[in-house]
């Protein structure tokens, strides 16, 4: 388990190499990140750098070609598909650029579906969908469709799916990309606030000024990391 001296997420010399038309791309090269418990680290750099291939790693959808991934202290690079897509359902909460939300079922039930792969109760289910709906204030939409709602209020929605089965860690992937400026800011206020509540998060993002939001920016380009900066 997590405690003080081990990282929720320790990756050691990771790579990802890609193959096409027998031309290698490595879009990672000698990756070393750590994230603890509580954490709020921004993965920033340039379109094309491997922000979105290092999340895909993380988010447990895709292996890296070499290296090695923990999660929770434990090794997760060489797991089987069942066993990955049972841990990224319990442990790790996705927040898309494209919100990804089901048009034909209510904000409610987009909310609850990745909870009823897990078994729970409809009782439970329904405290879960409740409690995240109301901390991304939009338990009063529950009812609605995701086309009755603002792009800010469908990333608020998204938000809370992933929120709802209180993951290890939430993954935002430009969670502000097909926002106007004025629900960006609010998207990440939101995600300011929910770090103050204990949540850990790691972002991507190519906005330098969105980057600022993190306690720790992560810089790639062409793959690595070139640096790493603090909030002051």
């Amino acid at each position: 388990m997590n405690n003080g001296s081990t990282p929720l997420i320790h990756l050691e010399n990771v790579t990802k190499v890609f193959l096409t038309d027998e031309v290698e791309t490595h879009a990672l090269s000698g990756i070393h990140l750590d994230i603890r418990t509580g954490e709020y680290v921004a993965i920033a750099g340039p379109s094309g750098c491997g922000k979105s291939t290092l999340l895909s790693i993380l988010g447990l959808l895709d292996s890296p070609s070499n290296g090695s991934y923990s999660l929770k202290g434990d090794e997760v690079a060489d797991l089987s598909f069942p066993d990955r897509a049972r841990i990224r359902n319990r442990e790790i909460g996705f927040i898309f650029q494209s919100f990804n939300l089901i048009g034909d079922l209510t904000v409610y039930e987009n909310v609850e579906l990745p909870l009823t792969y897990r078994g729970l109760s409809v009782g439970e289910r329904k405290k879960y969908v409740i409690e995240a709906l109301q901390r991304v204030g939009m338990a009063h939409r529950a009812k609605h469709l995701p086309g009755q709602l603002s792009g800010g209020q469908q990333q608020r929605v998204a938000v809370a799916r992933a929120l709802a089965g209180k993951p290890a860690i939430l993954l935002a992937d430009e969670p502000t990309g097909n926002l106007d400026s004025r629900n960006g800011e609010a998207v990440m206020d939101l995600l300011k606030e929910l770090h103050a509540g204990g949540a850990t998060i790691c972002m991507v993002t190519h906005d330098a000024h969105f980057a600022e939001h993190a306690d720790r920016t992560v810089h790639l380009f062409d793959g690595r990391v070139v640096e790493e900066a603090i909030a002051a």
